[in-house]
């Protein structure tokens, strides 16, 4: 894992996701070499760069320019410009034009979560994941919604982190904000979602 101060960062754009983070979502995505994952909601670029370093191929997603700059930035910085593909703009409209992927991360939906699950499960391919990681309480429920509407089987995971800092007297913990990772394996014997 990429240390989180060997990161590109800027105020305007969140992230990036923190490392112990990074691992975990890495475990649940099993990433292989002959994979697709499409990174939605990229921030800085955290979780696209992770996957690069697995993945065959990498398409990354964000709305925001600023995002897809300190991305691109922060693959750069790690040798891995030309081997992904980053969008700017609307993830429902991008993911809509892509063809089949294995792997769907989602960092950020805008507001558009249920969409995107629905989409993405649509065109992930056989045994594809799903894993998504969540601040907002209301995102947590989103997600395991959707995913139980698309007849997969939510895994829910909540992380509480505390990373120590060294002061003169000893080591202080400092604890970060808690994650939900949600994931999910697309089941063939249920090849379609219920309305």
């Amino acid at each position: 894992m990429i240390p989180d101060e060997d990161f590109i960062q800027i105020k305007e754009v969140p992230g990036p996701t923190k490392e112990e983070i990074r691992c975990l979502v890495m475990c649940k995505a099993q990433i292989s070499s002959d994979d697709t994952v499409v990174d939605v909601g990229c921030g800085s670029g955290g979780l696209t760069l992770e996957s690069a370093q697995r993945a065959g191929k990498v398409i990354a997603l964000d709305k925001n320019p600023e995002a897809i700059d300190i991305t691109r930035k922060n693959l750069e910085k790690h040798g891995y410009s030309s081997e992904i593909q980053l969008m700017e703009g609307d993830a429902l409209v991008i993911i809509e034009a892509l063809h089949s992927f294995d792997v769907l991360i989602v960092g950020g939906s805008g507001g558009d979560l249920p969409l995107i699950i629905k989409q993405g499960y649509e065109k992930l391919k056989k045994n594809g994941r799903i894993v998504i990681t969540s601040i907002l309480l209301e995102t947590r429920v989103e997600a395991v919604n959707a995913l139980k509407k698309m007849r997969m089987t939510p895994d829910v995971v909540e992380v509480n982190i505390a990373k120590g800092k060294l002061t003169e007297r000893g080591t202080m913990m400092m604890g970060r904000n808690p994650i939900t990772i949600i994931s999910a394996v697309k089941d063939l014997k249920y090849p379609v979602g219920i309305d």
